[in-house]
Formats: C-alpha cells, structure tokens, sequence
C-alpha cells in the first residue's frame, strides 16, 4: 500500500513537472498536435491575418460531435497539411469569443480531441 501510494505520489509530481494534468481525458497537451496546429493556435489568439478565406468562420457542428451551443459558439480554423493541394482535412475548431475551449480535428469533423493550448 505505502509503495503504491509513493508510486502515485512521484507520478503525480513528474506529471507536474512536465506540464501535464494527472487527469487526461479527452484533453491533449499541444506537443501532441502538428506543428501547423501550433501555428494555428498562434495566429487565433494574435486575430490573424489567416491563409484561408474561411478560417473563422461559423462551425455549426452538424456531426453534433462537439457540446451543443448556440450557432455562433464555434470558429473553424485551417491546419495546414505538408503537400495538400486543398485545405486538407485537419483543423482547430474554437468556442466562446474570445476562445475558451479548443478542439483539434485531423479528419475532417469525424473525430474531436479537446486541447490546452499553453499561453
């Protein structure tokens, strides 16, 4: 019982150390995403200039795979992708105004992963 309490204890603290919440869920730190994810982020919180004529713009989140808000809560954001001749598929999806959550999709709105962009 004490190791495994010790155990947790040191796990908990690395954990600390290296940035990361004990509690991971759906949440994923940002050295987890593309590098063009990360330049994204940085160009939301700096209000652009973006590559895309439709990055911010309204994401209604038909898949309903995001929490329901009232239309307008959502931004969709183009990720670049090495060698696409098109917009690809990945993208940073934000809510609120300015953002409070952030939402990173690699698949063209079929799967989600909530991330915590460091400040």
């Amino acid at each position: 019982m004490r190791r495994a309490l010790l155990l947790l204890v040191f796990l908990l603290g690395l954990a600390g150390l290296l940035g990361c919440s004990p509690v991971t869920e759906q949440r994923t730190a940002p050295p987890d995403l593309p590098r063009e994810a990360v330049e994204t982020i940085a160009l939301i919180r700096q209000g652009g200039p973006f590559p895309y004529r439709k990055d911010g713009t309204v994401f209604q989140n038909r898949e309903r795979l995001l929490p329901q808000k009232p239309r307008g809560f959502y931004r969709e954001y183009t990720v670049k992708t090495p060698g696409a001749r098109d917009r690809g598929a990945r993208r940073v999806v934000t809510g609120g105004d300015p953002p409070e959550v952030y939402y990173y999709t690699s698949d063209h709105y079929r799967s989600f992963r909530q991330i915590e962009p460091r400040p």
